[in-house]
């Protein structure tokens, strides 16, 4: 394996939290994937922003682990509270505490970030208790530093046409989720968007794969974002904070895709 440079966007107006993307890429490709960044972060549906951050980190060979990517299981309800009735039923299913799953999207329905804002990154909460683990509510935990191989990212695509998944939005998800839920300390990943136009989001685990949900939101509702649920000591807990956030993590195996099943559950 050739080395690959890490490279990373953040857009924000006045602080506030309004598009990222993570790639790992050959040098040949840092100018064609920045430029993609860039115009990503300006056309936006959130709006216009006031900053743009572009990151670049070559990465060596050697320090860099190989994923899979989870199955995917794609779950059709009727409206956004089906979903959420849903994701808490899976949530509790991959051996997180109903007590914890339900803080955790209350945390998300309300804005987790202080002022009823959308984190810039993840919450970490007990899967046990529900409390939240991360040192900085506004930031939280960002897992960072993935990506697809290009023969992944073209089988996943390829895979996804038949189902219509073949968006950003779902390749980005499943890269993120396959690189939180391969750390053993964590138990499962809730998540919905903070796109307003997007109103999907999943449930991820080792145990159960990537279960999407088509409506987990309103439509126009800017608050989402993400929960990982720990189980793990306090010095467990900051080896998977670094691990999350600065180790690379490169995708070279699909798992399957299942078509969607009605799972509203009344």
């Amino acid at each position: 394996m050739r080395q690959l440079n890490s490279i990373r966007m953040r857009a924000e107006r006045d602080y506030m939290h309004i598009s990222g993307a993570e790639r790992l890429v050959p040098t040949d490709q840092l100018g064609d994937v920045a430029v993609a960044m860039l115009q990503r972060a300006l056309q936006h549906p959130r709006g216009p922003v006031s900053k743009i951050k572009l990151q670049v980190d070559a990465v060596n060979a050697q320090d860099i682990d190989i994923g899979r990517l989870p199955n995917l299981y794609s779950n059709t309800v009727m409206d956004w509270q089906e979903g959420r009735k849903l994701a808490l039923k899976l949530l509790v299913t991959a051996g997180v505490t109903a007590n914890s799953a339900e803080k955790a999207m209350q945390a998300l329905a309300d804005g987790a970030a202080p002022g009823g804002q959308s984190m810039r990154g993840a919450m970490l909460v007990d899967a046990d208790s529900g409390q939240r683990l991360e040192k900085d509510f506004s930031r939280g935990v960002r897992a960072s530093r993935m990506d697809l191989s290009v023969a992944a990212r073209k089988e996943l695509i390829e895979k996804l046409k038949p189902h219509g998944l073949e968006n950003q939005h779902v390749v980005e998800a499943m890269t993120l989720a396959a690189k939180v839920v391969a750390a053993p300390e964590i138990v499962a990943e809730l998540c919905w968007s903070d796109d307003p136009d997007y109103q999907a989001g999943y449930v991820a685990s080792a145990k159960d794969g990537y279960q999407r949900i088509n409506l987990l939101k309103p439509f126009g509702e800017e608050r989402g974002g993400r929960a990982f649920f720990v189980r793990c000591g306090r010095e467990q807990l900051a080896s998977l904070v670094d691990w999350l956030e600065q180790r690379a993590f490169l995708i070279e195996t699909v798992g399957d895709i299942y078509p969607a099943v009605d799972r509203t559950i009344g």
